[in-house]
């Protein structure tokens, strides 16, 4: 086997060369003055409702689009006012029912209202003059076609003109969203984000606020009566909302105890990981390698219980391999700081979050963390869960790493989309195959927002005749679900950053990386439910490779569009590059919740390959999202299915096969990266955002040439460090013993 190499180097910055053009309609489009009168009679509507409400000092307006919309193809001309662009005024989004088309809302004020109806008008003048009524996009996007035309005359300016007539081609109608939640229950509330102080806004409406019911500036803790008032008179300022208290997954227990364990040795130096869970008994044999805290409010009633799933929990991560042995996975043991948070029935998911933000901060030296509680309910479609949404902040603002099992549904129960928090995009989920690799019964299925692939992998969470071996209070059980996949995920990931020292950019890619394999063409249904694939057992098939494959990591800052190197020396034999490639990108973005499906605000997009005579990188991948050329265009919707945009998981990757072919080597013999930086909302959102890439070359005649490389990595001046842990697991195995059941 071959280590993993750590190459070390400086990244290249570059800014974007790309200059906004004007604006061009697409291919085989043609727009009428009859469309125009449409859009300005849901503008006149919306005038008219607006100018009857006096809650907020301005309009929330939702455009309809008839497609999946890039940014590029978002509204410029319409709810424009003076120098503030659209794009800016954006404060939620989602898809329409049925075929996904984006959903997007604004909020402007009254004169931006009545600025978009007096500029359509001016284009409606302008297209029955100059055009005859009508414009197809080969007159609109010739390079002269507007050059005869004087624009003063009509009092619009071009450029104007040409973002209507583009806004046109894109909209359907404009209109207002009303919420439709259930007013029955207590309520976690967002509002949408006006500007205007929450409080004082849910004032006006007779709705008194406490700061002990606020998360954020715009999400509270309403209770049924509350929201009802809310919903009433109101509707349109609820952004998404989601019910408070919420039944726990469902797990298995075969409750066959045994008596439990009677030796471990004494805690060391093991590296700590994080549980948050429900409680945690502390007269168990490996009760001293549990440091407990009970955060349960006192008037809480407690049942003997409500000790189970998290005890159970805690004795994977801790001595998990001991009581399976056929999921040792060289990982060796590991302390726990448990958090008790919830009982066995159901969770309070206000209380939950704020739970979990006092928690991290309080506990800086804890690097991963484990949450196997999750909801029955199903996650919404069109946002992420506040539960989630508030772990993702958290990893974005925190050095650490949540991993979250993916919630489980009962035997009887159909289809199931998974529940809260398993739709945190930057946590890994977890959901549980059997030991064919097959998804378990129990298991729930992502993807989230339609297009988030979640789980992000899956592992062994015990089956009916193939349990999961775990230590409770009463002792040992046998126990299924997702619950008891993650914290070997957890222990994992642990033993690469704690053990290892590699950042969590570069373990979480490890892990995703292996779990792919060379087999990346995933169809959506196996995707929804086993994400990018099963993870190893063994720690040594995830950080070391066969002998025909070259895998290093790369991790660096990305501070500009375009942060690349160059000087990459793959390995040449007879004048060809005898390799096919793969590699995995991680990053841990911003994210908006008030941005509905538009969650992740900033986007690293990969390309790996050679360089060409002329320099350009030819990806591996064939992605032109990129390429500055116009004729290389990718449809929003395309370059989402199949380039992963968006996703903060990328994944690029050639085919192996008995067929694969040496590869042509240019004039530069160098191999580059380039990792491209785009922003949806703020444009310093990805400023200084860390990410990681593991590569892999394999050797298509099954040689070994990781020396060579090294060689000439060093050559090239990259600094190499050989992840070599042969050490580690030998001190680990043997601080391992084996504990025989009486």
């Amino acid at each position: 086997m071959n280590d993993i190499l750590n190459l070390k180097g400086s990244f290249n910055q570059n800014s974007s060369n790309r200059k906004p053009g004007s604006p061009k309609l697409p291919g085989n489009t043609i727009v009428k003055t009859e469309q125009i009168k449409n859009l300005i009679t849901y503008l006149l509507e919306m005038k008219r409702f607006w100018q009857s409400q006096t809650i907020l000092n301005g309009c929330l307006i939702s455009v309809y689009y008839n497609k999946i919309a890039a940014k590029s193809n978002r509204v410029q001309g319409f709810l424009s006012y003076g120098s503030a662009l659209p794009n800016s005024t954006i404060v939620g989004a989602k898809f329409s029912d049925g075929q996904p088309k984006h959903i997007i809302t604004h909020f402007v004020p009254l004169k931006a209202i009545d600025e978009s109806i007096s500029l359509a008008g001016q284009t409606i003048a302008i297209l029955n003059q100059e055009f005859g009524g009508k414009v197809t996009d080969v007159e609109f996007n010739a390079p002269n076609s507007l050059k005869d035309i004087d624009f003063s005359v009509y009092g619009i300016v071009k450029t104007k003109f040409q973002r209507i007539i583009v806004d046109t081609a894109y909209v359907e109608k404009f209109d207002v969203e009303r919420s439709t939640v259930d007013a029955n229950k207590t309520s976690i509330v967002t509002l949408y984000d006006t500007g205007a102080d929450t409080k004082k806004i849910l004032g006006k409406l007779g709705i008194p606020i406490f700061n002990e019911r606020i998360i954020d500036d715009t999400t509270i803790l309403l209770d049924n009566n509350y929201l009802q008032v809310l919903l009433q008179k109101a509707p349109y300022l609820v952004a998404m909302a989601t019910e408070n208290i919420s039944d726990l997954a469902p797990s298995d227990f075969l409750e066959t105890y045994t008596e439990q364990y009677r030796s471990i040795p004494a805690p060391a130096n093991e590296p700590t990981i994080g549980v948050i869970d429900t409680l945690f008994d502390e007269r168990v044999y490996f009760g001293k390698w549990v440091e407990f805290h009970n955060m349960m409010d006192e008037n809480i009633p407690i049942e003997p219980s409500d000790y189970n799933h998290g005890t159970a929990v805690s004795s994977i991560i801790v001595d998990g391999v001991a009581i399976n042995p056929k999921l040792d996975d060289g990982c060796g043991r590991f302390k726990v700081r448990h958090f008790g948070v919830a009982t066995s029935r159901a969770f309070n998911s206000f209380s939950i979050i704020r739970s979990i933000k006092e928690i991290v901060t309080s506990n800086k030296d804890i690097r991963v963390w484990n949450l196997s509680l999750g909801s029955n309910d199903e996650v919404n479609a069109n946002f992420i869960s506040a539960e989630a949404a508030v772990l993702d902040q958290i990893q974005f603002e925190n050095d650490v790493i949540f991993v979250i099992a993916g919630t489980n549904k009962k035997s009887n129960e159909g289809e199931k989309r998974i529940g809260a928090p398993a739709d945190s995009i930057n946590s890994v989920i977890v959901n549980s195959v059997d030991s064919g690799k097959n998804p378990a019964p129990y298991s729930r299925k992502g993807i989230v927002l339609s297009f988030f692939t979640k789980p992000d992998v899956s592992y062994y969470g015990g089956v009916q005749g193939n349990r999961i071996a775990v230590c409770e209070p009463l002792g040992k059980s046998e126990v299924s679900g997702t619950s008891f996949a993650a914290p070997w995920i957890a222990r994992k990931l642990s033993y690469l950053i704690d053990i290892i020292g590699l950042n969590k950019e570069i373990a979480k890619a490890l892990l995703i990386d292996s779990a792919i394999g060379w087999e990346s063409r995933k169809e959506f249904d196996e995707l929804s439910l086993k994400g990018h694939g099963v993870v190893p057992v063994r720690i040594e098939d995830i950080i070391q490779s066969p002998n025909d494959e070259i895998k290093f990591v790369v991790s660096g800052i990305s501070e500009k569009y375009d942060t690349f190197n160059y000087s990459f020396p793959v390995p040449v034999y007879k004048e060809k590059h005898p390799f096919v490639a793969k590699a995995t990108l991680c990053y841990f973005p911003k994210c908006s919740r008030n941005q509905g499906v538009d969650y992740t605000n900033t986007e690293l997009d990969l390309y790996f390959g050679r360089l060409n005579n002329v320099g350009k990188l030819l990806t591996i991948n064939k992605n032109k999202q990129s390429i500055e050329d116009e004729s290389h265009y990718v449809y929003e919707e395309n370059a989402r299915k199949s380039f992963r945009k968006w996703d903060n998981i990328k994944h690029i990757s050639e085919p192996f096969t008995p067929r694969s072919q040496a590869k042509k080597i240019y004039d530069n013999r160098l191999w580059g990266m380039s990792i491209k930086t785009k922003e949806r909302l703020n444009p310093r959102d990805g400023e200084g955002i860390r990410f990681g890439v593991v590569v892999t070359l394999k050797e298509i005649n099954g040689v070994n040439r990781i020396e060579d490389f090294v060689q000439q990595c060093s050559l090239k001046g990259w600094l190499v460090n050989r992840i070599n842990v042969e050490n580690q697991i030998d001190i680990y195995q043997t601080a391992n013993e084996t504990i025989e059941f009486d």
